[in-house]
């Protein structure tokens, strides 16, 4: 009797494990748990915080600090409980528009990162718009990131196109915002967007998604000419088959992670 419950309780315990792995599989335009503290209610700040010109000794203009900035993705290898990771190195914050779909020369940002504003206390003064050139994804395996890396996000590689900046709409992935909403449960932002990429697709495809957004607070950093900084983490995941595509090493869901840090120097 007793070797007949120890197997009905494994059993149970096998099904509920099948289920929420199920779950956790098939949960498409997940916003990212917040870490909610029961009972406790925040209050948005009155920080507010815009690019202007982007100009340098102005603290009333903020700018993106890319070099301590990144965009982070990761997802399950198939087959395998482990994460397939990397990080896109070139990225930024511009509203990057059709004639400025072109290639350019390695000298610093190829747009200026202006299309974006923070506003603390009034969530509709906030606006993100960003892109990603898919083709310097970097996992760190020299192996994978001169094979399949590339050419599964349906780009070629930097070299292709003579070591310049590519920002093609067949090579880039734009973020632009819908709406910015703070979330007093957890002090964060709730933040829907447009996510515009081609991928494999004859064509690009603009897919709504949502995310959760962290504001890091301002402070102010000591040296010889102190200056200020502050951060924001987006994080979302979207579904890279929706996209056209297809691998047999990475899962359907990817997870984003975007860190952007600026400063007024």
């Amino acid at each position: 009797m007793k070797l007949l419950k120890n197997k009905l309780l494994l059993a149970l315990l096998v099904l509920i494990s099948g289920y929420g792995y199920i779950i956790s599989c098939t949960h498409d335009n997940s916003v990212p748990p917040p870490a909610a503290v029961v009972g406790i209610k925040y209050k948005p700040g009155t920080g507010v915080f815009v690019p202007g010109n982007m100009t340098a000794g102005n603290p009333n203009e903020w700018k993106l600090d890319k070099v301590h900035s990144s965009v982070l993705w990761s997802g399950a290898y198939i087959g395998a409980a482990g994460l397939l990771t990397g990080r896109f190195n070139q990225f930024g914050m511009h509203n990057v528009l059709p004639a400025e779909m072109t290639l350019y020369l390695p000298a610093g940002q190829p747009v200026k990162d202006t299309s974006w504003a923070f506003n603390e206390g009034d969530d509709s003064k906030t606006y993100f718009n960003g892109y990603v050139q898919m083709n310097t994804s970097n996992t760190g395996e020299p192996g994978r990131d001169s094979g399949c890396n590339i050419g599964n996000m349906g780009t070629q590689k930097i070299s292709y196109y003579g070591g310049q900046y590519c920002l093609r709409d067949s090579n880039i992935a734009r973020l632009q915002t819908t709406k910015v909403a703070f979330d007093p449960s957890t002090g964060n932002y709730i933040v829907n967007f447009n996510l515009t990429w081609k991928g494999k697709l004859s064509t690009p495809l603009t897919e709504s998604l949502v995310g959760r957004l962290s504001y890091v607070k301002r402070a102010t950093i000591a040296s010889a000419v102190p200056y200020d900084v502050f951060g924001l983490q987006l994080l979302f995941q979207l579904n890279i088959r929706d996209f056209g595509v297809t691998s047999t090493s990475i899962g359907d869901k990817v997870d984003i992670q975007c860190n952007m840090n600026f400063n007024n120097k």
